[in-house]
């Protein structure tokens, strides 16, 4: 049997990051809007929005770099739970556990470094190396 799902979306919201409450693991919950491929009948192009949960490591890493709108790629799997409401009613819930999630957004100018300062492109002179000065 196979669960693997992969998307490509951007966030529609800020990450919520929380801590579990018995044993403090980290858990980030967002959702991504992934376009359909095809245009409705006025011509708009459609999205679906995939509520999506990373845990530990993951979680903290997404709750702490991702933000409304970051492009990412997210691979994981299908999990489908159900709670009680206060009404009493049954809720089923459908979302993406990820195993892994790829930010794919470009660094910009106002983007730092860890150390708060701008990242430096060794590129961006345009010098090109010859064969003999390439190190490997």
């Amino acid at each position: 049997m196979l669960n693997r799902v992969i998307l490509v979306g951007r966030l529609t919201r800020d990450p919520d990051l929380r801590y579990t409450a018995d044993s403090g693991i980290a858990v980030t919950r967002f959702t991504v809007a992934v376009n359909r491929k095809f245009t409705n009948q006025q011509g708009e192009r459609e999205a679906d929005f995939i509520n999506i949960v990373t845990w530990r490591a993951l979680a903290e890493n997404c709750g702490n770099y991702l933000k409304k709108g970051s492009l990412v790629a997210i691979e994981g799997r299908i999990q489908t739970r159900s709670y009680e409401n206060q009404e009493g009613r049954t809720v089923y819930v459908t979302e993406v556990v990820a195993d892994d999630v790829r930010f794919l957004n470009t660094r910009t100018n106002s983007d730092k470094t860890p150390n708060n300062q701008p990242e430096e492109d060794p590129f961006a002179d345009g010098e090109v190396l010859g064969p003999d000065e390439i190190p490997f």
